[in-house]
């Protein structure tokens, strides 16, 4: 996550996801795949933020909402955080004494790829912004949706003119 310094009358700072990768290791993550986060760099337009123990999952039955995604003009990943006053649940104690700068910080709760599940998430009142998804990342993506995703077929509406009076025995 970052947070960006902005010049703007009422806040000095907002918060955007930044980047997703994919953590092979390299990020010495906890095994139990709890979020956990950690201070990263700070510079004259803000600071940044790594956030690790998240699993992406992709079930068939949200094929379309993938398809959704990868057929868009940039395809993307839908980041889902909230910001939290809980700051000794989600971030390292060594970077602690820099979150507590703060009263809340932005945690990213959510990661996924399917437009519809990001359109339930914001129905249900969170917040969630998009980060590009790679080439390589993308590729992936379409690779699963050309294998799971299967459109249903459009069934033909009769116009009401033509269904015919609906009328009693009786008449």
């Amino acid at each position: 996550m970052r947070k960006q310094n902005i010049d703007n009358p009422w806040i000095s700072y907002r918060w955007v996801p930044q980047e997703v990768l994919p953590d092979f290791g390299q990020f010495n993550s906890t095994a139990d795949n709890s979020i956990s986060g950690k201070f990263l760099e700070r510079d004259e337009d803000g600071e940044s933020w790594l956030f690790t123990g998240y699993e992406l999952n992709l079930f068939p039955d949200e094929a379309e909402g993938y398809y959704l995604n990868i057929s868009a003009t940039t395809p993307c990943w839908f980041v889902m955080w909230r910001l939290e006053e809980d700051m000794e649940r989600y971030i390292d104690s060594q970077s602690l004494p820099l979150a507590r700068s703060e009263v809340t910080i932005a945690v990213p709760h959510r990661i996924c790829v399917s437009y519809n599940e990001a359109g339930r998430l914001l129905d249900g009142g969170e917040s969630v912004d998009t980060v590009t998804m790679s080439a390589e990342h993308a590729s992936w993506l379409e690779e699963y949706v050309s294998e799971n995703y299967r459109p249903e077929p459009k069934k033909r509406h009769r116009p009401a003119s033509f269904k015919g009076a609906e009328r009693t025995a009786e008449d």
